[in-house]
């Protein structure tokens, strides 16, 4: 089967394709700015990397992927002027496809860096090149046709050098079976790593409940990607259409904290739900037909609690408590502005300046929150 997941689920596609292109558009802004302060910092260029390319054009004419990079290069100067972009697919036909889209962008051919296409199966070799050389600032954007040719050591090969990001899409069903199965062993080995996918396999053969068989196997992963230098993990959730299932997850791997708070914010918009105004961190199209489901919880109750016990006895600003607190959870920074505003109306928390003194409905960054103690302790 050559067809592609998202050929037959556009929508989704469409999803996927805006997280990436918004995101690289943010990175590109921030490295750019980096390079422009320090002119001889990577030569004056940013990469697009993306092994597993797929075509131009999905089969209803939407553009893809590579498509949208190209074209928010070619519409700023600055990207235009510093944009390298590599494709790589195994089907010729889906390289054919891809080159000849290139080809028709409107301004193309103003890039210095001629987005270069190729055709071939990714490997152990690709890794090593990667692994061996000294990248320029590169997004890394891997969507394999199920597994084969992703690694940690391929993610890793790219993460090493200064403003490197990876973005994955992986196939959750096709690796959840390729754990219980001998044939493919090789390949999940590559993909966790062999003690942590052993360690895997043992706790999956307990026949736990799909749920946590799900929250298990992506866990492992963003541990596998911490334990390399990707201290900055964070998964995104695609259903299928009747929103039953999982059947995708689009994982972001980075090393600096201002690109996780980035892609959060993008992740977060995306998302088709918000309990409290707390993202969902999903794409869910059931979502819109069961609206009812996702008010069962109530996220930003439970944050006050949190905060209360983490923070006890400490006086810290609102951006502090927001670095402290939000890595690896699912809390955006406008979350935390407002359950600290409520816990001050509350009594719950002392804030300084006070709201008495603050523009009406605002908790700046630079706000100070004094935590009560624990009650039984001294202050």
């Amino acid at each position: 089967m050559a067809e592609k997941f998202f050929d037959e689920q556009t929508e989704q596609s469409q999803v996927k394709a805006e997280i990436v292109s918004k995101y690289f558009w943010a990175w590109a802004k921030v490295i750019i700015s980096v390079q422009k302060r320090n002119p001889h910092r990577s030569e004056g260029r940013i990469a697009y990397i993306d092994l597993f390319a797929g075509p131009g054009r999905y089969r209803d004419g939407t553009k893809s992927t590579p498509v949208k990079i190209v074209e928010k290069a070619i519409a700023d100067p600055d990207m235009c002027a510093r944009l390298v972009a590599i494709f790589n697919d195994r089907d010729p036909a889906v390289t054919s496809s891809l080159q000849q889209a290139l080809k028709e962008l409107p301004g193309v051919e103003t890039m210095k860096y001629q987005p270069e296409v190729f055709t071939g199966e990714v490997g152990p070799e690709d890794v090593k090149e990667l692994g061996e050389g000294r990248l320029v600032p590169t997004l890394f954007f891997v969507d394999p046709f199920g597994y084969k040719g992703l690694s940690l050591g391929l993610v890793n090969a790219v993460l090493k050098n200064w403003g490197c990001d990876c973005i994955f899409f992986f196939n959750y069903n096709r690796i959840s079976m390729g754990l219980g199965n001998e044939y493919v062993s090789e390949h999940m080995d590559v993909l966790f790593g062999k003690e942590r996918a052993d360690r895997l396999r043992a706790r999956l053969e307990m026949k736990v409940d799909p749920v946590d068989r799900e929250l298990f196997i992506v866990e492992e992963l963003a541990q596998a990607l911490k334990g390399m230098g990707g201290q900055y993990v964070l998964p995104f959730r695609f259903r299928n259409e009747r929103g039953t299932r999982t059947s995708h997850h689009l994982i972001f791997v980075s090393k600096h904290p201002r690109g996780y708070g980035i892609m959060k914010g993008i992740m977060a918009k995306e998302s088709t739900t918000a309990d409290q105004g707390v993202p969902s961190f999903e794409y869910n199209p059931a979502d819109k037909r069961m609206p009812m489901l996702f008010e069962l919880s109530r996220p930003l109750d439970d944050l006050k609690t949190i905060l209360l016990d983490e923070f006890a006895g400490r006086t810290l600003t609102m951006q502090q408590v927001f670095e402290l607190h939000n890595l690896g959870r699912r809390f955006i920074k406008k979350n935390y502005k407002s359950v600290l505003s409520e816990m001050e109306a509350e009594g719950l928390v002392k804030a300084d300046p006070a709201q008495t003194a603050r523009r009406k409905g605002t908790f700046a960054d630079s706000v100070k929150v004094t935590f009560p103690p624990k009650k039984g302790k001294n202050p």
